[in-house]
């Protein structure tokens, strides 16, 4: 799917980018392969890592997703654009409202506009679990940038770029993961959790980057892909980190969920499942069912919610995240 294709990572140097990356280059044969992103010195230190020099098909390109001009450049040429370039942390957002929405809506706006003007095959966004019934800026930023994504593929047409969206839970050890946090904290023989009651779903980054790729590979347009991830308590979570720690309730944060949903009931009704993952179609008149006609439906009153979950990590599973 992807050999001999032209790709752009926005937000590319960040922890999902950079093992994107990593991914694609060992397992395929991209003929470009382009990180856009606004930090000068991110790319410089992934040029270290993938450099760009010689035969590699590795292009750095510093930019905004806010600029529409200098995306539109970037696009030239491009077959394919994951975009993950975002404003995620919650309580940043919370701060600095405009920035968030400047970046999470305009800026993907910007990104659909650019697709559609040059042509791009395939767009997948990364969203997240906070889109779902949000109660955060964070997530109401991204669940704009959700149905834009989506209703995009009206304006491209059935012969244009197909637009479409994967939406997964925390990923672990990424940048401001609660994981290097207890490792910090241990050392002092406390550790600090929001509220004991709290579950979330968790994904490798590892499993995160082979989800969206083999997504973009399936994608018709107009799906959001959801895995069908595991559960576990932070509580179960900052024991196994840091085992004999006491652990301190600091009472849950503004904007802060006691569990996450992946699919809500009322998007169930337009659900679907196939092995290892839901995906939530589309109810514009433009979507053809047929697209997969093999997946099967789901019951009725159906939620997935990390606290309701099938799968739950246990301790095990949960201490080889220290590693």
């Amino acid at each position: 799917m992807f050999d001999d294709l032209s790709i752009l990572v926005t937000g590319g140097t960040g922890s999902f980018g950079r093992k994107f990356t990593e991914t694609l280059l060992r397992e395929y044969h991209p003929r470009k392969l382009i990180i856009f992103s606004r930090g000068e010195l991110k790319q410089h230190e992934m040029r270290q890592l993938f450099p760009d020099e010689g035969d590699s098909p590795m292009r750095y390109f510093i930019g905004d997703v806010r600029d529409r001009e200098r995306l539109s450049r970037a696009f030239n040429d491009v077959d394919i654009v994951i975009h993950a370039a975002a404003l995620k942390q919650v309580p940043a957002c919370e701060y600095n409202p405009f920035e968030a929405v400047q970046t999470n809506i305009l800026g993907a706006r910007n990104v659909i506009d650019a697709a559609i003007d040059h042509g791009v095959k395939k767009v997948m966004a990364i969203s997240t679990d906070k889109a779902v019934n949000p109660i955060n800026l964070y997530g109401a930023t991204k669940l704009c940038a959700e149905k834009m994504f989506i209703q995009a593929n009206s304006y491209s047409g059935a012969e244009g770029t197909k637009f479409s969206v994967c939406r997964y839970g925390n990923v672990i050890g990424s940048r401001g993961s609660v994981i290097p946090l207890f490792a910090k904290q241990r050392k002092s023989g406390t550790i600090t959790v929001t509220d004991p009651r709290m579950t979330r779903f968790w994904i490798t980054l590892d499993q995160g980057v082979n989800f969206v790729a083999k997504c973009t590979i399936l994608m018709k347009g107009g799906e959001i892909f959801v895995p069908q991830i595991p559960s576990a308590k932070l509580t179960d979570l900052a024991e196994a980190i840091a085992p004999g720690c006491v652990i301190k309730n600091i009472g849950i944060r503004p904007g802060e969920k006691l569990h996450e949903i992946l699919l809500s009931e009322d998007e169930s009704r337009h659900a679907v499942e196939l092995d290892g993952m839901y995906l939530i179609l589309p109810t514009h008149p433009w979507w053809k069912m047929e697209n997969w006609t093999e997946a099967r439906c789901l019951p009725e009153g159906f939620c997935y919610s990390s606290d309701a979950n099938r799968q739950w990590l246990s301790q095990e599973e949960l201490r080889r995240f220290d590693q």
